[in-house]
């Protein structure tokens, strides 16, 4: 259940030395669905803006904007990010900065890869519970309410996260399938709404994620594909 649910978490290594990041990739790398490496705070914060990956780990001194700096920036983004703290000081002051900023771990170099890989499957339940994953390697985070595909955000209108996370609360409820008067009464409040313009709209949602994505049941609505058999293939 623990390997499952690791396979699905997206990792982010901000390392600046680079025999530690290898060192690290290749220790516990392959256990998660993607693990990528940024050289800098400066580069981790726009890796963690194009990919929202579920965990941040990075070290604490680095050049152009240090782990702390950029920490600060990534919780402007999303409060709810999981970051851990590499570090090779053990200054109580860096430590409470840490606690401050809200990382959720602090690990004092040189460290056991394997106690690293065990706290994050300590907590990749929680982590993991914010996402769920669906169909050829999309997501939907129930924290920023969006979606996204193998780490990529996928740009929808306001009405149309709506309809995915409709979708997904219903999946998760075991309700499945999702009516069309359902759909037009949420969507479009005091206001009528014809088949014709559910099923155009429905029509965009798909050009923009995949018309494999959302699934149609002849004569009861509309569900999402869970089916998962090309998530391990994303990077």
């Amino acid at each position: 259940m623990k390997n499952k649910l690791l396979k699905k978490l997206r990792v982010l290594l901000v390392e600046d030395e680079e025999n530690l990041a290898t060192l690290l990739k290749g220790a516990i790398g392959d256990n998660f669905y993607s693990f990528t490496v940024a050289k800098n705070g400066e580069e981790g914060l726009e890796r963690f803006k194009g990919m929202r990956p579920d965990i941040v780990i990075t070290d604490i001194m680095m050049p152009k904007l240090t782990g702390l700096e950029m920490a600060r920036e990534i919780k402007e983004i999303d409060q709810n990010a999981a970051i851990i703290i590499l570090s090779a000081f053990s200054e109580t002051d860096k430590f409470l900065n840490a606690i401050d900023v809200g990382v959720v771990k602090y690990f004092i170099k040189p460290f056991d890869p394997d106690e690293l890989l065990e706290y994050i499957i300590s907590i990749s339940e929680k982590i993991q519970s914010k996402n769920t994953l669906f169909y050829n390697g999309f997501y939907f985070n129930a924290t920023t309410k969006n979606l996204y595909k193998k780490g990529r955000y996928i740009p929808l209108s306001k009405r149309e996260n709506q309809f995915i996370q409709l979708l997904v609360e219903s999946n998760q409820e075991e309700i499945n399938v999702i009516n069309d008067e359902t759909l037009k009464k949420t969507l479009w409040v005091d206001e009528e709404v014809g088949d014709d313009r559910l099923r155009a709209f429905i029509k965009r949602v798909r050009a923009k994620t995949s018309k494999d994505l959302i699934i149609n049941i002849r004569g009861q609505g509309y569900t999402i594909n869970t089916m998962q058999e090309n998530v391990d293939a994303a990077v």
